[in-house]
């Protein structure tokens, strides 16, 4: 895909897509790493915009996204004049003035999905695990647009990007591709900061998505943490899933195994179809 220095074919690049999505989007992400500082910058840029339209298209259409809804002037409220007009000239036909409840307000209703992410990256980030963690993130943005939450947790956790911080998509998953691996694994305190990230959201419906093998070195405050949580759901590397369907059986979550990196966004709709937003 960049046949010379500074270069990458396009041409090339979409064939390869075409061919193998996978292991494309995975040898981009390792060609964001390149040393070729304008190979780097060129693979900066398209990366994330590639891994958002690779991962959307494994997704339904409805989303999280609060919707304008139309009700009676009971409560607060834009009143909808040209959906009021008939009931105001039928009462003033009467000889009166239109009751309250005759008027129609409109308003938002508050979203119904809102997701944290939790990335482990207490491992090796190689380019198959930064590009399964960056399409996570990209579909959790849309499945929730309005309310999602990125945590990354290796000794200590980190909040890259808060539920209540206006941030697109593409820089969300342009960040991820920039995460390195090291450390132990703080299991336990990064399911309490998605907990606390939750709670800021306004959405009825409060997801926590944990990629990770869920090798905690405090198990059992990792399964307490897990526990505490209105719903998780755990997507395991498929070569290491024991620890992940233990915490998920004692826990009550939902999980399943990662074989490939665009797996994430099918088993995600599937975890979560008992309760389609």
């Amino acid at each position: 895909m960049s046949p010379e220095v500074g270069v990458l074919d396009q041409e090339a690049l979409n064939s390869a897509l075409a061919d193998g999505a996978d292991e494309t989007l995975s040898l981009l992400v390792e060609m964001s790493l390149a040393t070729d500082p304008e190979l780097r910058s060129q693979v900066r840029r398209l990366a994330p915009r590639l891994i958002l339209d690779q991962t959307r298209r494994g997704l339904p259409k409805s989303s999280g996204i609060s919707k304008r809804r139309i009700r009676p002037a009971l409560d607060a409220g834009d009143v909808d004049l040209d959906r009021s007009m008939d009931r105001v000239l039928s009462a003033r036909a009467e000889g009166r003035s239109a009751r309250l409840d005759e008027l129609l307000v409109s308003d938002w209703s508050k979203p119904e999905l809102a997701l944290c992410l939790v990335i482990d990256r207490s491992g090796s980030m190689n380019g198959a695990r930064l590009t399964t963690a960056a399409v996570a993130a990209a579909a959790c943005a849309s499945l929730a647009p309005r309310e999602n939450a990125v945590i990354t947790f290796a000794a200590r956790v980190d909040v890259l990007k808060s539920m209540t911080e206006r941030r697109s998509a593409s820089e969300t998953v342009a960040s991820i591709l920039s995460l390195r691996g090291h450390g132990t694994t703080s299991l336990a305190a990064a399911l309490e900061q998605a907990r606390s990230q939750l709670t800021k959201a306004g959405a009825r419906r409060k997801v926590t998505l944990l990629l990770s093998d869920c090798r905690a070195t405090e198990e059992f405050e990792a399964t307490a943490a897990a526990s505490n949580l209105q719903e998780l759901i755990i997507l395991a590397p498929s070569d290491d899933v024991e620890a992940a369907e233990q915490l998920a059986r004692v826990s009550g979550a939902a999980w399943a195994a990662v074989e490939s990196v665009l797996d994430v966004p099918r088993l995600l709709n599937r975890l979560m179809a008992d309760d389609r937003v």
